[in-house]
């Protein structure tokens, strides 16, 4: 399936889902204030992408084929990075205000494209800068449910950067089932989060934002960015870079496969693919 403008969803990220990723980020002292219940519990839901929002989150951002910089980025001003995630193509399930079940239909490969933006006040404000500043694989793998046995239990999150003819691993290659919170978890959390989160430090009162989209049947959940290798911690995107992102079964292929597919951009059913090319806006 194909996920596009004329697609009724809202777009959503859960932040701090991976352990070890916001500091690697540059981003842990932002979610100091933030309380949880349990301290490997994710620290919020951001938006990334909402439906007759008037300001940017109402630009659709996602694209398949390429990532846009901002001007500013190109100048070295501000540095953009790859975030690779696992989205969930979800059915959202409605009692009047209130979201009472989130439904999971589909997976695939996902680029949380992020400005590294220490003084942003809301995560949102790093995340959408306009079209084609996200990415998301335009093939999406069916999930017939979200619990221990599902398909997404066999598959792994690669990530690399091609520049200049050579390939450098750029996320820390990670088990889908590595996530702090994952299934049922994630979604009990999720939807505590859809009905309870409100505008405080840098989380965004997410009923509110379902209201303005008008109570959209589906929503794109993002569960979180894995972990950097160190090349992947300190090279940000430049124009002519390739971002690849990959979700691939574990029982089927391994990182050299992986390698491989992406030199020749052949990749098999079973995987969902994410390559963006990175150019000047």
């Amino acid at each position: 399936m194909r996920v596009t403008a004329q697609s009724k969803f809202i777009g959503l990220g859960v932040a701090g889902n991976f352990a070890g990723h916001l500091e690697q980020a540059g981003e842990a002292a932002d979610f100091v204030a933030v309380k949880v219940d349990d301290k490997v519990a994710p620290k919020a839901l951001f938006p990334f992408y909402v439906p007759n929002h008037p300001g940017q989150l109402g630009v659709f951002p996602l694209s398949g084929e390429a990532i846009l910089l901002p001007e500013a980025a190109v100048s070295g001003d501000e540095k953009v990075q790859i975030e690779p995630e696992v989205a969930l193509w979800c059915e959202l399930e409605y009692a009047g205000e209130q979201v009472v079940a989130i439904h999971p239909r589909a997976f695939g490969a996902y680029n949380d494209c992020s400005i590294r933006r220490p003084n942003a006040k809301k995560i949102s404000e790093k995340k959408n800068w306009g079209e084609q500043s996200k990415g998301l694989a335009p093939k999406l793998l069916p999930l017939t449910h979200f619990a221990p046995g599902c398909e997404l239990d066999d598959y792994r999150i690669a990530c690399y950067l091609e520049r200049d003819g050579e390939l450098h691993p750029y996320g820390v290659d990670s088990a889908a089932v590595d996530y702090s919170y994952f299934h049922r978890q994630l979604l009990d959390w999720a939807i505590d989060r859809f009905n309870h989160q409100q505008d405080e430090g840098p989380a965004e009162h997410i009923q509110g934002l379902l209201a303005q989209a008008g109570r959209p049947a589906h929503a794109l959940i993002s569960i979180g960015a894995t972990r950097y290798t160190p090349f992947g911690e300190t090279h940000f995107l430049m124009p002519g870079d390739t971002a690849c992102v990959l979700v691939y079964p574990a029982s089927r292929y391994g990182e050299a496969d992986i390698r491989e597919a992406i030199g020749s951009r052949t990749f098999g059913p079973d995987v969902s693919a994410l390559l963006q090319a990175v150019r000047v806006r």
